[in-house]
């Protein structure tokens, strides 16, 4: 009986640890990007970005596209003392600004036009000057000029949390083309990420910043 009530405290004791601990990354289920509360969802996580079926297929940088593209010209991200020349936004970056410019609704999608726009906290617009530069090659000769960056193809860098990690250098775990864009901070379908879901899905934990420091050599 003592042995019993023993374990049984124990199993008590873990269950409240267990919930004291933030989910660990590796799914998309509770993220930011769990669309199935939203009631033109239809309940489901995927619908609004993918389909199995009659996707767009000119939409080269993701698998089986399904929602509507902006048509949106940027003002980029200008600095006198940026090195790195910026282009219109590519690949993955136009993909998330499909939502996060402000110029398509969330929910437009399926070929069909929907009215429900990014929140005003996760809407960057269409100047994109305020946000981080995106859209330029980040290689060694970059690194060299700049004189403050890390040379992407030596610095180690290891993005995600507990179990669900990968370790490699800044070009090929953090760098889409040899370029800088979104989703080189961010994971969309929160695989490699640190932090709890309102986090911002980032790949590297932002105490300390390291987020920063992953790139820059301060």
């Amino acid at each position: 009986m003592k042995l019993i009530h023993t374990l049984t405290g124990w199993v008590v004791r873990a269950l409240l640890l267990l919930a004291t601990v933030p989910a660990l990354a590796g799914t998309i289920t509770g993220s930011a990007h769990d669309f199935t509360s939203s009631a033109w969802s239809g309940g489901r996580i995927c619908v609004a970005c993918h389909t199995p079926h009659k996707s767009d297929t000119s939409v080269a940088d993701a698998p089986l596209w399904n929602h509507s593209n902006s048509t949106a010209s940027y003002t980029l991200y200008s600095s006198p003392t940026m090195n790195a020349t910026t282009t219109q936004p590519g690949g993955g970056s136009k993909l998330c600004l499909s939502c996060h410019d402000g110029t398509v609704a969330v929910n437009s999608f399926g070929g069909v036009t929907g009215t429900s726009m990014i929140s005003a906290k996760n809407n960057l617009g269409t100047n994109l000057k305020s946000s981080h530069p995106i859209g330029f090659t980040y290689d060694t000769a970059l690194a060299t000029a700049d004189g403050s960056l890390h040379d992407p193809a030596a610095k180690s860098v290891t993005i995600g949390s507990g179990t669900q990690t990968k370790t490699g250098t800044i070009a090929s775990v953090l760098l889409y083309g040899g370029k800088m864009e979104c989703d080189s901070c961010h994971d969309v379908h929160n695989t490699f990420t640190v932090g709890t879901a309102g986090s911002g899905l980032v790949k590297v934990d932002q105490a300390g910043s390291k987020v920063c420091l992953a790139c820059h050599n301060k």
